[in-house]
């Protein structure tokens, strides 16, 4: 072995990792060297194993150079080698085939004596060829990791359309080995675009003899007759019988491995840990942390005290109450005990009329649609994508796939468009029911799974669709079934999964949130006891996820005229119209909804308004409510006790808090009881534990959790009815349970002398100014008791730890109206006025007060101020860009 003295100054890239290593020939094939990146100079004290990384085309191990430190910091050694005819190795114009190379690589770790344990890592062609050595040395291999690659090819489908261009004999000769076009075509597919540093190093070795990338896309097994076929079906065989850990990270912008080839992966290795970089594609490393990912990986999988993986060891004490490993009660068992009651279920309101469904009539459509699709196909753990509004279609479609242990995905257009296309995609459905509206969408976008349409259908319009079903049609066939005796598959497990549930999107691409039956019973069970909800109750769902809540705890759920995607369509005389169908003695809503009830209660009638004076209980849930904004409930609805809890997709609730304790919090602030700002979100709901990470000097959450009341920092939660995990989101749902049994929420807040939770923001918003860390909860509150304030955002404009306080407002349109008509109160010097007393009001120091029209929100709770958006227009415009709107 030899250093690699002829490798120029890269960008990133330490040249003590250079090595070249001649690999001497069998029988009549000649010595070939490699060129090799191997961290052994960087490694002190014992050596946990070998991540053998292998590239793909036509990149070459300078992919690698941030895994090379990352590993060396854990451990672990890094041998990243150059495939050979490509980067630095060997050019000797063989033309190479996928077993040649999986042969070579493994000649390769024969001479330089690799020991297990090793741990495979590759990218695009490198990552079949790495598995394909993993499959040939299982006595050393101890884990695999790859990124965007294949090893299957449905003979029933094209190759990528870029394969397929650069395979073409008129294309293939000059894009590949005559120019560099095909590799600044694979260079362009990174997100951000590469520095031009760091194009000119991926470009350095392939100056003159780019022989070995055309050769790599001519070996590409597109079809079942190529030489290489045979080569990947024993790699893809092979790889399926893997039962060590592994590790697949993925880009999901990747025109090239596109998401079938996630999918036949996750097939072949259905016990491997998954993490989908949203907005990252094929040049996987270069888009995200994708060394930092692999090395928490390895700190998780195999412990520092054990050779074992992590799966070995015992599992770690969990803070849970002791109640939660009870067995549950099923989310459907309701539908079981109500089978024979003529009671009406569900009752859903629309501009056609009113849709009712006894308990009776629910159950058997329930059974029978289970009956339907367990017959057309679905199975346990088949994941089916609900496009449906709420509604009694809605509700027997979700039970029907409880009852068969399917997964419910329920992505609603609350997320938006593209929000919900992102989560559709991600969480790749095998089964789609749908209205018309959700089956063009899917259509249009390609979402993934078999369509079943909620309604019949015009023929034509059916397969224009791809409509296999028909919920009608699946229901009359299980009918049939249970007239011919046909039983139902046996009831899902308590841990089996139950559904994926979205979260807002309000801080990043929405996540998909995977529940267990368990988690969902938890949920229900806590809602009942905490608010004495059950199947004396009837309450108006203005907010979607209670409507099947509600019938999982025997209530009667009546779902509003309304769009419930967009929760500011509800009118008050609405809502007094779904009270007076359900007799409902309850109301479900969001603020955003709350907000236009109120905006439109003078629309109500004598009779709308005695049908709303027989609510008791209102619960607005689904972003922060102000006090003043509840208090005002008492306009519609006099006799409710206006209650508000705090959670999240992932928990909820956590707590819960009525306007009187509010109104008492809120005179507490300051004194021993109150401790501080925020907003006061009440206590912990019944089997729920709450504790604080505090905050270190740079905002970062550290420390032990604690109870202590005044300590400001991430809030933590424990409870029965908390997620599973995040779905194909394994770093992400490592950094949200690094304490275990505990969810990190990411919101700041702190407990006070009391017992509540008061809640001053998102973790990813605080401010971390010279004088110290600012949450912008009571910032915002302070600026917005400034009159003419309707909204204010406190944002951070610079550097971290040296950043500059920025109050965005919102200001009140019937000021805005008077500025524009001169009158002297709202004048220019009354911004100026409303600049300076919101400054002043703040305890804090003030770099800018800025106005826009409109604070721009979250698109499902139209409530959720996204601060970060609002934070990057801030600091364009004290730049000196153009102000515009966030």
């Amino acid at each position: 072995m030899s250093p690699g003295s002829d490798l120029p100054d890269l960008p990133g890239l330490d040249r003590r990792w250079s090595r070249r290593v001649t690999v001497p020939g069998t029988g009549e094939d000649p010595p070939v060297t490699w060129h090799l990146l191997d961290n052994a100079p960087d490694l002190t004290g014992e050596v946990r194993g070998t991540l053998l990384a292998v590239h793909g085309n036509p990149t070459w191990s300078y992919l690698w150079r941030s895994l090379l430190p990352a590993a060396a910091a854990a451990g672990w050694r890094v041998v990243a080698v150059d495939q050979l005819g490509m980067g630095f190795s060997q050019r000797d114009g063989r033309f190479r085939r996928l077993a040649d190379r999986v042969a070579e690589l493994g000649d390769l770790t024969d001479h330089l004596g690799l020991t297990g344990p090793v741990v495979t890592v590759g990218h695009d062609w490198g990552g079949v060829v790495s598995l394909g050595w993993a499959v040939q040395h299982p006595e050393l291999l101890a884990g695999v990791v790859v990124t965007n690659t294949a090893v299957h090819h449905d003979d029933d489908s094209q190759i990528p359309a870029l394969l397929r261009l650069a395979g073409n004999p008129s294309v293939h000769g000059w894009a590949t080995s005559g120019t560099r076009t095909f590799l600044r075509a694979t260079l362009a597919l990174a997100h951000p675009p590469l520095s031009r540093e760091v194009r000119a190093a991926y470009l350095a070795p392939y100056d003159e003899d780019r022989r070995a990338v055309a050769d790599f896309v001519a070996d590409i097994p597109a079809d079942p007759g190529h030489p290489s076929r045979p080569a990947l079906d024993a790699v893809a065989a092979g790889v399926a019988r893997l039962e060590v850990p592994a590790l697949v990270l993925w880009g999901p912008r990747d025109p090239v491995f596109q998401r079938r080839y996630l999918e036949d992966l996750l097939r072949r290795l259905p016990h491997a840990d998954v993490h989908r970089f949203e907005g990252a594609g094929h040049l996987l490393a270069e888009d995200v942390d994708v060394a930092g990912t692999i090395i928490r990986w390895l700190r998780s999988t195999f412990p520092a005290e054990s050779a074992l993986p992590a799966e070995s060891a015992p599992p770690a004490e969990s803070a849970l109450p002791a109640d939660s490993a009870l067995p549950a009660r099923p989310l459907a068992a309701v539908l079981d005990e109500r089978r024979e009651d003529d009671a009406p279920a569900v009752v859903a309101l629309h501009p056609g009329g009113t849709d009712t469904v006894t308990w009776r009539d629910l159950a058997t459509r329930v059974r029978h649609l289970a009956l339907g699709l367990h017959d057309a196909g679905v199975r346990p753990g088949q994941r089916v994508s609900l496009l449906v509004t709420p509604g009694v279609s809605l509700t027997t479609a979700l039970f029907a796939c409880l009852r068969l242990g399917a997964v419910a995905v329920i992505a609603d257009q609350g997320l938006g468009l593209r929000g919900m296309s992102r989560a559709i995609r991600g969480a790749s459905p095998d089964v789609v029911i749908g209205i018309e509206r959700g089956l063009v969408g899917a259509r249009v976008l390609s979402w993934p799974g078999r369509r079943v349409a909620v309604s019949e259908l015009p023929p034509a319009q059916a397969r224009a669709l791809g409509v296999t079903d028909t919920l009608p049609g699946l229901t009359a066939r299980g009918a049939e079934l249970e007239g011919a005796g046909t039983d139902l598959p046996p009831l899902p497990g308590p841990d089996d999964d139950a559904a994926i549930l979205f979260t807002s999107g309000s801080t990043g691409p929405a996540k998909g949130v995977v529940y267990t039956h368990r988690g969902l019973a938890g949920m229900r069970d806590t809602l009942a006891t905490t608010y004495g909800l059950g199947p004396d109750s009837s309450f108006v769902a203005g907010f979607a996820p209670f409507a099947l809540l509600g019938t999982a705890m025997g209530s009667l759920a009546v779902v509003p005229d309304m769009d419930v995607t967009a929760p500011a369509t509800l009118t008050a005389a609405a809502l007094a119209e779904a009270v007076r169908a359900g007799r409902a003695t309850a109301v479900f809503t969001s603020p955003a909804a709350l907000r236009n009830v109120l905006a439109t209660a003078g629309e109500l009638t004598a009779e709308h308004r005695e049908a709303l004076s027989g609510v008791g209980l209102f619960l607005s849930a689904g972003a922060p409510i102000p006090p003043e904004l509840l208090a005002r409930v008492a306009e519609v609805m006099p006799r409710a006790s206006a209650r508000t809890p705090y959670g999240m997709t992932e928990v909820l609730p956590v707590t819960d808090i009525d306007l009187a304790e509010i109104r008492r919090a809120v005179a507490d602030v300051g004194t021993v009881a109150g401790a501080g700002g925020g907003t006061c979100v009440g206590r912990p709901v019944p089997g729920t534990e709450v504790t604080i990470l505090p905050l270190d000097d740079d905002g970062a959450a550290t420390g032990e959790p604690t109870d202590a009341p005044g300590v400001t920092g991430e809030i933590l939660v424990a409870a029965p009815h908390l997620k599973r995990t995040y779905d194909r989101l394994w770093a992400t749902q490592q950094a949200s349970a690094d304490h275990p049994g505990r969810h990190r929420t990411g919101d700041v807040g702190h407990l006070d002398a009391e017992g509540r939770l008061w809640v001053e923001g998102r973790l990813s918003h605080i401010v971390t100014a010279p004088g110290g860390v600012v949450t912008p909860v009571a910032v915002e509150h302070a600026a917005e008791r400034v009159p003419g304030v309707r909204r204010a955002a406190a944002v951070g404009v610079g550097p971290a730890g040296t950043q500059q306080l920025v109050v965005v407002l919102e200001t009140d349109p019937a000021v805005d109206r008077r500025a524009r008509a001169g009158a002297s109160l709202a004048t220019p010097g009354l911004t100026r006025a409303v600049r300076r007393a919101v400054a002043e009001a703040c305890d804090v120091p003030v770099a800018a007060v800025l106005r826009v029209r409109e604070l721009p929100t979250d698109v499902r709770h139209n409530a959720k101020i996204e601060r970060g958006r609002i934070g990057r227009w801030a600091e364009r415009a004290l730049a000196g860009g153009r102000m515009g709107e966030p």
